[in-house]
Formats: C-alpha cells, structure tokens, sequence
C-alpha cells in the first residue's frame, strides 16, 4: 500500500517515519508546485498549443467558447468523456 500527501519535514515526522514505513506508508515530498506531476497542466499545454494556438480572439466570450471546443477535442482523442459544469456565482 502507498499513500500520498503533504507534510512538513518536522522532527516529528522524522521520528515517526519509521513506524510508518513499517506500517507500509512511503511518504514522498513534493515541492509546494510541481507542474510536471498535474496532469491538467500537460492537458493544458496541449489545448494551447493543439487547439488554440494562432487564433485571435474578439473578447473573453470567443476565448472561452475556444477553450470549451478545446476541451471537448481533447476528451474525444483520449477516448475520455468530458462535463461541463456551470457554478452559481451568487
């Protein structure tokens, strides 16, 4: 079994690590931001390199619309299926 999750190096956790790695928990730190391990960022990389790269658009609207399109494409190349959800903004 492996679980993830966030910690500071404390010397708390360094005094518990081994119990926990005898317990079968492997902790692994990752830097505050690690782009390369967020799978939407390469998804993004790709829309905007895929799907909207070169186009000009009039307003927000026309740019939102383009990334919605760029969204869709993508699920359907990755054979995955995709939602969109609309949040109150109250």
């Amino acid at each position: 079994m492996c679980s993830f999750f966030s910690l500071n190096y404390s010397k708390e956790v360094q005094e518990l690590w081994p119990h926990w790695e005898n317990q079968g928990l492997y902790i692994f730190f990752l830097p505050k931001y690690c782009s390369e391990m967020n799978p939407i960022e390469l998804e993004w990389q790709h829309i905007k390199k895929d799907e909207l790269a070169g186009q000009m658009f009039d307003d927000e609207l026309e740019l939102a619309y383009a990334v919605i399109h760029g969204v869709e494409v993508r699920g359907q190349r990755g054979n995955y299926t995709t939602q969109r959800l609309k949040f109150n903004s109250n």
